[in-house]
């Protein structure tokens, strides 16, 4: 297991963070998994053992109920608390009141304190907004984190599922009030969806933020049971069929996958995660499990190597179509990086 900084901090997190989403089951969660407390112990256990040191969680999984089992893990496992960087998100709706979501001072403030009692923790690591706020001034929600960060409940701040407008007018607020400023991003990125590479890989690089990846296999399009002959009928796509993807090209780039895939005496899966993981953008990668060999599947990942050739091949048939202004900066730009 390899250790990436996350941006430009001195935290270093594994290249694999354990996602635990399928811990519990409530709600709608109930589509993605259902996990009781004995069995995510034995999934923290393995992951911990692996040398995965990243946990990433949110408030509204399983409305609340895997904030808390991951924090009963923790404490089952008799895991020591410093060596673990521990997640967790706030945004989503969290009760019936008119308040009881979106990024206000008073909502991120409570939940902060709700998210510490589920985990049964003193602080968290890393406290990342799990989206936008359409009516929440951006000033507001920062200062709110900033408060977290000077009181010492969260040691770090990061954003999920933000525009790059967004986020760079996040990042000049805070600059400008002197706040906390957002180390990372948690964004959907996949050999399947590349769009983030439009907008947002350029701005993550020039930033210097971290990239924690979320769907790495595109919900499960590329776990390996989906072919253009055959479809899963056990697969979490067929009861939660998301995130949107074209679906012809997808089964054009696991054609590809499947290939390399077979030589390398690997899975369709490994060769997604390795994909992502050959991305220099890339701090780390949320991988989830239903079953343990699926999480033994995923952390093999990481020993799966794509030369050169293999790279190209990947790229040529996953990339993005040119879009303009992309392609125009592409043009106009040539003059000078020469």
């Amino acid at each position: 297991m390899k250790y990436n900084l996350l941006g430009t901090t001195g935290l270093k997190v594994s290249e694999l963070c354990l996602g635990t989403m399928t811990f519990g089951g409530k709600g709608m969660w109930t589509a993605i998994g259902t996990l009781p407390q004995t069995e995510v112990d034995t999934i923290v256990k393995k992951s911990v053992d692996a040398g995965i040191n990243f946990i990433d969680t949110a408030n509204v999984y399983s409305e609340g109920l895997s904030e808390q089992l991951t924090g009963q893990a923790i404490r089952n496992l008799g895991l020591h608390r410093d060596e673990l960087v521990i997640a967790t998100k706030v945004r989503g709706k969290m009760g019936e009141g008119p308040n009881q979501s979106g990024l206000t001072r008073k909502h991120i403030l409570q939940q902060a304190d709700e998210s510490l009692k589920r985990l049964q923790l003193d602080y968290i690591d890393l406290y990342q907004i799990h989206g936008s706020d359409a009516i929440t001034p951006f000033e507001e929600t920062l200062h709110a984190l900033d408060t977290l960060v000077n009181s010492g409940k969260v040691r770090y701040i990061g954003c999920s599922n933000l525009a790059a407008w967004q986020l760079m007018k996040s990042l000049g607020i805070s600059e400008r009030k002197g706040y906390a400023k957002f180390v990372s991003l948690q964004a959907y990125y996949t050999i399947a969806g590349r769009d983030l590479e439009r907008e947002l890989a350029p701005l993550l690089k020039d930033q210097q933020l971290g990239l924690m990846v979320w769907s790495p296999l595109a919900g499960g399009f590329l776990s390996g049971k989906y072919t253009r002959q055959q479809g899963a009928e056990d697969g979490r796509r067929t009861a939660f069929d998301f995130p949107p993807i074209n679906k012809e090209k997808a089964y054009d780039i696991i054609d590809v996958m499947q290939a390399i895939a077979t030589i390398k005496n690997v899975s369709v899966a490994q060769i997604a995660l390795a994909w992502l993981l050959h991305q220099p953008v890339v701090s780390s990668i949320i991988i989830g499990a239903k079953r343990l060999e699926q999480l033994d599947e995923n952390i093999k990942a990481t020993t799966v190597s794509l030369d050169a050739d293999e790279l190209i091949k990947l790229d040529a048939a996953s990339k993005l179509n040119p879009e303009y202004p992309g392609w125009m900066l592409e043009r106009q730009g040539a003059d000078r990086k020469a």
